[in-house]
């Protein structure tokens, strides 16, 4: 590139020991809604990484010894610059990402914040254990002490907000990190790294290294001095962490993708439940691994719930991301969209009906996104169980409307798939939703909502939804090593 053209890019920079350090090679990020590139992100590979995993080990000795009350103030203190700055991060999050600035401003960012005050707090109140064995006069008790160098790999669906709810509980524990966002959207993890200092967070403790996966990830994944990865993306990217990491016997958290349903039974206030559904449909352009992809409706409401569900879809209005009354904003790459759309061919081609959305409805941009990455909302009904679409994650704004029977035949097919991550149950018989809930293959059931929270709770998912769980009491033991002692008196 030119001069010029060069000097309006946006240049990210590795942050390494606490100083940002230029890279050698630069890679292109684009901006989805325009599909121009706006920002150069480095190239890292094993000498950035070993010089990131350098600094977190010589960090270590320092961070883990500090008290839990230092570690929760210097938390604090870092989701209050983020706060502060929150607007500055939701339009670089919406511009980086595609997103609407409506949702980086009310969803991502807010919950960056809270997942630093929320294991600034959460630290302060684990316990250990302890029992007594008068007869042979011995005491046990446990203590859990911080792992080393954890390596944190994040996804490009909600930059910060799953980057921040790796970093804060590995720091709130006292390990060090070296973190790998995804190289589509780094811009807001950099920003984070300015404020580190100002946090008080020590050289070293924090560190990030921007590229890709097979370069960068694939060097943090294989490094001997970082004991412990936590992961969150595919579930072939978390394949190949398993494999490389094996020699190591490292520790795994891993959270992957889904291909959740919804089961929609003929007793559901659809007032509620479709809005709803539209929403764990279509929200951020179906880019969140807990979107509901496969909706099940009970035979006696599916003719109604479809004709409102598509009346609904067609509601939300596709475009400008940083248009604030824009629902549903670009998706992340021209290639991703690609992949959506050919969902959708397949489908067509199989015979399956395509209600409203891509193919179906006009798709009108203003001049300046006329080559950004956008699909509307898409709706497809009868689809066979068997069909990719079905099966397969597709993660974007399509979802697939099918009818079904009984409580039995639902629960067989909502279980039919390779993944478990999250399902949603509508229903006003409070019996049938437990039972359901319970025989769900799914870490995260929902009735009658969709992505209520509880930070404190465990999130993550079964079979190939991936390992482990994720908070306050899941992430400290996984980011801790436990200790029991025994004491003879």
């Amino acid at each position: 590139p030119t001069m010029a053209h060069s000097q309006a890019l946006l240049v990210l920079e590795n942050f390494i020991g606490g100083k940002f350090v230029p890279c050698s090679s630069y890679i292109d990020s684009y901006n989805p809604s325009t599909g121009d590139v706006y920002c150069r992100v480095p190239d890292s590979g094993k000498e950035e990484v070993e010089a990131a995993v350098k600094a977190a080990k010589d960090a270590f000795p320092i961070w883990s010894s500090k008290s839990l009350l230092e570690r929760s103030q210097i938390l604090n203190k870092l989701a209050d610059l983020i706060e502060h700055d929150l607007e500055a991060f939701a339009q670089a999050e919406s511009k980086d990402q595609g997103k609407t600035i409506t949702f980086a401003r009310t969803v991502d960012i807010p919950r960056a914040v809270h997942n630093f005050r929320f294991f600034a707090s959460s630290i302060l109140h684990h316990v250990t254990e302890c029992t007594e064995m008068p007869t042979m006069g011995c005491v046990h008790y446990t203590s859990r002490a911080p792992v080393g160098v954890a390596g944190l790999i994040s996804p490009w669906n909600l930059p910060l907000y799953l980057l921040t709810w790796k970093i804060a509980p590995a720091i709130a524990c006292g390990n060090t990190v070296v973190a790998k966002p995804s190289e589509m959207t780094s811009v807001t993890a950099w920003m984070m790294c300015k404020l580190l200092e100002k946090a008080g967070v020590p050289p070293g403790v924090v560190n990030v290294v921007f590229g890709t996966g097979p370069k960068a990830g694939e060097a943090l994944v294989c490094h001997p001095n970082v004991p412990l990865l936590s992961f969150t993306g595919s579930t072939l990217t978390a394949q190949r962490i398993t494999e490389r990491s094996a020699p190591h016997c490292k520790r795994l958290s891993l959270e992957l993708g889904g291909k959740n349903p919804a089961i929609i039974f003929d007793d559901a206030d659809l007032s509620q439940c479709i809005p709803t559904t539209v929403r764990s449909s279509f929200a951020n352009q179906g880019e969140i691994c807990l979107c509901t992809s496969r909706i099940f409706v009970q035979r006696g409401i599916y003719s109604e719930f479809l004709k409102r569900f598509v009346a609904e879809a067609k509601k939300w209005k596709t475009g400008n991301p940083s248009d604030p009354t824009v629902d549903v904003g670009a998706l992340i790459s021209k290639e991703h969209l690609e992949k959506v759309r050919n969902y959708v061919k397949k489908a067509q081609a199989e015979g399956a009906r395509v209600l409203c959305g891509e193919g179906v409805d006009h798709l009108a941009l203003p001049p300046a996104n006329q080559k950004g990455y956008f699909m509307l909302p898409t709706v497809i009904a009868e689809v066979k169980d068997e069909s990719c679409c079905m099966q397969e994650e597709i993660f974007g704004p399509v979802t697939c409307v099918v009818a079904f029977d009984t409580e039995e035949e639902v629960i067989k097919r909502a279980n039919g798939v390779k993944y478990g991550l999250a399902a949603t149950v509508w229903s006003g018989n409070v019996g049938r939703v437990h039972r359901v809930a319970h025989r769900l293959q799914s870490g995260l059931v929902w009735t009658n909502c969709w992505l209520v929270r509880d930070l404190n709770l465990p999130f993550g998912g079964m079979k190939a939804s991936g390992i482990g769980r994720e908070g306050a009491k899941d992430s400290y033991e996984f980011f801790t090593e436990v200790k029991t002692i025994t004491i003879k008196h």
